[in-house]
């Protein structure tokens, strides 16, 4: 009996198959010669495996079209490399082929070459091949031989994926970098990249242009100095390669389900995530640059950084300021000199620095088969040699490395680095000599031990005699925590009066009143920048040029002492790049002064709300410092050493810088939180009318999500140019929120828009996407319950993705003035519970 076999090869029943599954065509993972990727047919290449996809796309709301690799699988749209990234196609009708020069091209509408992969191929035409592996890597390779001749691993944009190399490669004459977008939109070449140093003890750096504005550190066996977060992860080996032939990074996954990448900002951060399927969304591990201890040099020559200290620049053992006037500002890049020359006779010692990030390592010698007693012996040979350390911190340590010349951009951790052996003069050993295993040898071993005792019983009475003070003088909003460097943040006036003049109470430099009376013209009209319920703000400069900001508390102010002392302590440990930077005090005659880096740009307020430099603020410098204003709230929340809750966020208290970074200013009403604290309960209602989440204002209620409700009030503000506070547009709508809610359940939120973004032409239709998102997350923030806002690192994740998946809003919380919706009551049909209107009236409200 004859089997019945069907003939697929006859051409009527592969036309039959291609129209009945026409999935088939789609998910084929090559490209031959005889076809082409093109726009119209939106066709794509898929890996076999389906864990990536590459096509052509448009970012968000952008016209221009890019061929770029995504993740398939997960339904936020993740972008991981992009081939014309510089040179887009500005119709919607380009195509991929192999050319008859045996290349990848992109061509555009009219043939044109766009995009090429420039190879000098001398394989036949008909044998090659494009193909996306299922590592996310596309090649072009012989069918015959299975040889790559070009590969998309070996051009990465600003994504490293598994297995993909970040380094150099002789073979190939190939310097791997990571490039950032230039923004959210825009996957165009930006302004910060990587690069993997060859010389000396190879790390790698971040620029911004040709700036150095972040290093790593060396590679010391397991991971990068400066990155503590790498951590031995079951799933995720690191492999790094330093050869005459190979200086190169990468990481491989032994569970190809979960879903990791590194990828450069185009904000400038370096940053692990990975896939979580649960919450579908992207977590991030770990971020750099994170704190001021990470801006490269920040302490200049012989300095290191400690962001748990203040100030938190300070000299190695047997170094001192190298100017004392610019230390004393916390203009900290000055550095430090030695105190004592070195003597190259042999009488030279070395003092150990514990758990540092080593210093930058491109003029360095190394000799990985040596130990640290050879280490030691070798440098006390070298008259240039300044310090040295071990290459490799596994198995007890191993390998030498040896610096020559200054030692920069050093920085301590509580946990993490590695040990730094500094050479010191005989004189500045202070008779103890360190050896090359750290212990300490000496006659003063005993005076050593007996002041330790000595110091350990002071230390007890003290804090037996400040509880016992405490006892005596409780008071209602009074906040403590475990992490602070000292024992209280906020202490009653009578204590803080009788110990006013103290340096060690302040942790800050202190400036003499006549001093800061002279830097401000004696306090002139013309010297000033604004005035608030606290005080005045002036401009001054110091004898040097140096500019700063005065802010001169009001002696009728409602910022005491204690606001005063919370606000020194406070934003003198916080240190992030979009939070202003505190550079001394003044308690004098009476006096209370704050002063501050000098900000050109002045407040946010003088722009967003002036008729003139408003117009300066298009919709791109509004998202980038709405980016700024988040990021320095979900430090404030999650990453700085404290969780705080700032309380008075508002335009005004958002500082401009001469880029127009913002930086989050006031924390006079800040507040600090325990781990496991969520939020807190005051009798003192303090804020700005407008900006007060509603069960603050009613309740004294506050929390990370009283602050969201800020943030999102902000946003809306950003948007509209229009003020919260004094809001007034018609009978309809007698606040900001209302005004804001009734146009977005219209359907028309793009009317509530500044006009002057509108105007722009050139990119109104290009923003207006993103700008709805805005809104949309700005409506978010502000709703009534505290539950139903979303935390910062939310919002971050929100602004930071065009796909990800936004929920609706909830009608906002409003606590002050009149419902807007008094005349739709009568005749809504909406349920209670979806409608909320709190009218009180705030009688306890700090104007700032």
């Amino acid at each position: 009996m004859r089997s019945h076999v069907p003939n697929y090869h006859h051409p009527y029943t592969f036309v039959f198959v291609f129209i009945l599954f026409p999935a088939l065509g789609a998910y084929a993972n090559t490209l031959s010669p005889t076809e082409s990727l093109t726009i119209s047919n939106n066709k794509t290449i898929v890996s076999r495996n389906e864990t990536f996809e590459l096509g052509f796309f448009t970012p968000g709301s952008s016209s221009r079209w890019y061929l770029g690799i995504w993740y398939k699988k997960i339904p936020i749209r993740t972008y991981v490399w992009v081939a014309n990234r510089d040179n887009p196609l500005s119709r919607p009708n380009g195509s991929l082929k192999i050319s008859y020069d045996n290349n990848l091209v992109i061509y555009d509408h009219s043939d044109t070459p766009v995009w090429s992969t420039n190879l000098t191929v001398g394989a036949s035409r008909s044998s090659l091949v494009a193909e996306l592996l299922d590592n996310g890597n596309f090649v072009l390779r012989d069918s015959n031989s299975n040889e790559y001749l070009w590969e998309s691993f070996d051009f990465p944009t600003d994504t490293l994926l598994p297995d993909m190399k970040l380094g150099w490669d002789k073979k190939t004459g190939l310097d791997r970098v990571l490039r950032s977008w230039k923004s959210v939109e825009d996957p165009a070449s930006g302004n910060f990249w990587t690069k993997l140093e060859t010389r000396g003890f190879p790390e790698y750096y971040v620029f911004n242009r040709e700036t150095i504005i972040y290093r790593s550190g060396p590679w010391i066996g397991n991971r990068f100095s400066c990155v503590p977060e790498m951590k031995p992860i079951e799933y995720m080996v690191y492999t790094f390669i330093a050869s005459n032939e190979e200086v190169s990074y990468s990481y491989h996954m032994t569970k190809p389900e979960v879903y990791s990448t590194l990828s450069l900002s185009y904000t400038g951060t370096i940053q692990r995530r990975n896939w979580i399927e649960q919450s579908q969304a992207w977590k991030q591990l770990w971020y750099q640059p994170k704190d001021i201890c990470d801006n490269y040099r920040q302490c200049g020559n012989y300095g290191y950084c400690d962001s748990n200290s203040l100030p938190n620049c300070n000299c190695i053992k047997g170094f001192g300021l190298g100017n004392g006037q610019e230390w004393a500002l916390r203009d900290d890049s000055a550095g430090c000199v030695r105190k004592t020359r070195l003597s190259c006779d042999g009488r030279d010692g070395f003092v150990v620095v514990k758990r540092m990030k080593l210093p930058d390592t491109a003029a360095t010698v190394l000799d990985r088969g040596i130990g640290l007693k050879e280490c030691e012996a070798k440098c006390l040979q070298d008259c240039n040699c300044t310090a040295y350390a071990n290459t490799d911190i596994r198995d007890g340590g191993s390998g030498c490395v040896i610096w020559k010349g200054g030692l920069f951009d050093i920085r301590s951790y509580a946990n993490g680095g590695q040990d730094l052996y500094v050479k010191l003069a005989a004189a500045d050993l202070d008779h103890v000599k360190i050896t090359s295993h750290g212990t300490i040898i000496g006659s003063g071993i005993g005076v050593t031990i007996f002041l330790l005792i000595i110091i350990i019983i002071f230390s007890y009475w003290k804090i037996k005699q400040k509880s016992d003070i405490t006892i005596q003088t409780p008071r209602v909003d009074q906040v403590r925590s475990q992490y602070l460097l000292t024992d209280e943040v906020v202490l009653t006036s009578e204590r803080y009066i009788s110990r006013e003049n103290k340096t060690d109470d302040l942790e800050l430099p202190l400036m003499e009143f006549e001093a800061l009376a002279m830097a401000t013209n004696r306090f002139s009209v013309a010297n000033m920048l604004g005035q608030g319920g606290f005080g005045i703000v002036y401009k001054g400069m110091l004898p040097d040029g140096k500019e700063i900001a005065v802010k001169r508390l009001s002696k009728m102010s409602l910022q005491g002492t204690d606001e005063f002392k919370n606000e020194v302590r406070l934003i003198a440990r916080l240190q992030h790049i979009n939070l202003v930077r505190l550079l001394g005090c003044c308690v004098d005659k009476g006096e209370k002064m704050l002063i501050y880096e000098y900000l050109e740009n002045l407040s946010l307020d003088s722009h967003l709300f002036d008729k003139i430099r408003r117009s300066n603020l298009s919709w791109q410098k509004r998202f980038d410092i709405t980016n700024g204003i988040a990021r320095g709230l979900l430090y404030l929340h999650q990453d700085s050493r404290f969780r705080i809750i700032h309380r008075d966020l508002k335009a005004s208290n958002v500082l401009l810088d001469k880029n127009m970074t913002p930086k989050i200013s006031d924390f006079g009403m800040a507040r600090i939180f325990g781990p496991d604290e969520t939020e807190a309960n005051t009798r003192k209602v303090v804020g700005t009318y407008g900006y007060m989440a509603p069960e603050y204002a009613m309740d004294g209620i506050f929390s990370m999500k009283s602050d969201v409700f800020s943030f999102g009030v902000l946003l809306l503000e950003i948007i509209t140019g229009k003020r919260s506070k004094g809001f007034y547009n018609s009978n309809r709508d007698h606040n900001l929120l209302g005004f804001v809610w009734r146009y977005w359940k219209e359907g028309k939120g793009i009317e509530i828009v500044d006009p002057i973004i509108i105007d722009d032409s050139s990119s109104a239709l290009l923003w207006t996407h993103e700008i709805l998102r805005c809104i949309q997350i700005g409506l978010l923030c502000v709703q009534e319950r505290a539950e139903d806002r979303p935390v910062m690192a939310t919002v971050m994740v929100m602004l930071g993705s065009e796909t990800t998946a936004i929920p609706q809003p909830k009608r906002p919380g409003f606590c002050v003035g009149r419902s807007l919706f008094e005349t739709e009551l009568s005749s809504s049909t909406q349920r209670d519970d979806d409608l909320t209107v709190n009218q009180i009236t705030l009688s306890v409200i700090d104007a700032r």
